[in-house]
């Protein structure tokens, strides 16, 4: 049986979760300049950008890197956690407009508010990039719950990290035996993710990906799931948050003003049936 759907409450608290696990200390933004940043790599395949899910400001990033590169001719598909595997824009025109946009990524306005990501999505679409969804169907995550095999895709000390995360980001609500069958859920996500840039690889060019920080991390994510052959990079934005440990998990860290105080699990365990 699947957990009673809780997707935006859910998300966020797994956001904190994964801030918190690796260790953070309040900190002001520095000064940092991402486009010279892209301009210094050589061309990767992928470039992985890891966000967290309530700040606006990360999905400004992602969509001036989105247009930064289209302009240039660099970008070859735009692909999200944000919409399922095997949905598309491939065959819209450049000036499609965001009704068949939604409709042919069969977009859930109610899990990823449209007003957050069609921006970044419409750039690409204007620009003449595909957009791809990466996310695992919902239609089979009760298959990767029973799936075993994910325990051993990553190393223990890896698995444990990923089962911790879970714990936090339910803040405590589920029951010890559901954790490791959401890990795999997690685990089958990050692998759908990783199809999906494979199969958008374009010679020359670099697929983005848009994705929350848990899903890019170099150690536990998406990029365990890609051959080593393929180039990658991986920038993660952190909201007011100086984090070292994090700094082992991405090429680069895109720092943006702090968020105003907010009780994601009060507002998880309000949803929560059964919660106390």
């Amino acid at each position: 049986m699947l957990l009673p759907p809780l997707p935006r409450a859910l998300r966020l608290a797994a956001c904190l979760a994964a801030l918190l696990l690796l260790g953070c200390a309040s900190a002001p933004p520095a000064p940092q300049d991402w486009p010279a940043q892209l301009a210094r790599w050589p061309q990767p395949d992928v470039l992985l950008l890891g966000e967290q899910h309530d700040a606006s400001e990360h999905q400004r990033w992602q969509e001036d890197t989105v247009r930064r590169l289209a302009g240039q001719g660099r970008l070859a598909a735009l692909v999200l956690e944000m919409a399922e595997l095997d949905t598309r824009t491939d065959g819209l025109p450049p000036g499609a407009a965001e009704s068949k946009v939604r409709a042919a990524l069969h977009w859930n306005d109610a899990a990823w508010p449209w007003a957050q990501y069609g921006p970044v999505v419409m750039a690409a679409v204007a620009a003449g990039v595909p957009v791809r969804g990466g996310n695992l169907p919902r239609a089979r995550m009760r298959e990767a719950m029973q799936d075993t095999r994910y325990d051993t895709h990553l190393p223990p000390p890896a698995w444990q990290r990923q089962r911790t995360a879970i714990a936090e980001g339910h803040c405590g609500l589920l029951p010890e035996d559901r954790l490791a069958p959401m890990a795999r859920i997690q685990l089958a996500r990050d692998a759908s993710m990783a199809q999906a840039l494979r199969e958008a690889r374009q010679p020359g060019r670099t697929v983005v990906l848009v994705a929350g920080l848990g899903h890019v991390q170099r150690s536990l994510g998406v990029p365990t799931w890609l051959p080593p052959d393929l180039k990658q990079k991986v920038a993660i934005a952190q909201a007011g948050q100086a984090q070292e440990a994090i700094k082992m998990e991405a090429d680069y860290i895109h720092l943006t003003p702090a968020l105003p105080p907010r009780d994601h699990c009060a507002e998880l365990r309000a949803r929560w049936p059964g919660a106390r």
